[in-house]
């Protein structure tokens, strides 16, 4: 099933409370506060994963991100879906571990990504087999050359990555 295939996100309270559901793009239009994960995958050098989001994608197409975000689909854990649309994305079958949670808000073109979100982390070495109506690219950057091509070519990279990034290297470098 395809992120744009997946009609209803979880509503939540800032406590992580599950409050209701709302059609996704309704909840993003409104800029409803909902659930959501975001999957970071490292190699043994150290080096993210980055996917160029498929053009396609309903906001932020083209765009450079980690290597998978998605939302939960009712009913289901959330580390299970984040498993799941990493391997639908990316073709990626790793074990993941939670790192953190955080709640943020932004305005993303027309809509407003107001999440409560799950921050994985992953270990992978091979060469991933990513899904084209996902995916556009990918590629492996150290955090060095990610921070510099960040701030030289902001536009090139999602919200969400650049609002996660410290959180996410600060978190590997105590590890």
């Amino acid at each position: 099933m395809t992120e744009e295939k997946m009609t209803y996100v979880i509503l939540v309270d800032k406590k992580d409370k599950e409050i209701g559901r709302e059609e996704k793009l309704k909840a993003h239009q409104e800029g409803k506060l909902h659930r959501a994960f975001s999957v970071f995958i490292f190699n043994k050098k150290g080096e993210l994963l980055l996917q160029k989001r498929a053009e396609s994608k309903y906001h932020s197409g083209g765009l450079w991100s980690n290597a998978c975000c998605s939302h939960p689909r009712p009913g289901f854990g959330i580390k299970e879906e984040a498993k799941k649309r990493l391997k639908e994305e990316m073709g990626i079958k790793v074990d993941l571990k939670e790192t953190f949670s955080f709640i943020y808000k932004a305005k993303v073109g027309d809509l407003i990504e107001h999440e409560f979100d799950y921050v994985f982390v992953g270990k992978f070495d091979g060469e991933p087999k990513p899904n084209k109506s996902e995916v556009e690219d990918w590629k492996w950057l150290n955090e060095k050359d990610l921070r510099k091509d960040i701030k030289e070519n902001p536009e090139r990279y999602t919200l969400w990555l650049k609002i996660i990034l410290n959180k996410v290297f600060k978190w590997k470098n105590l590890k």
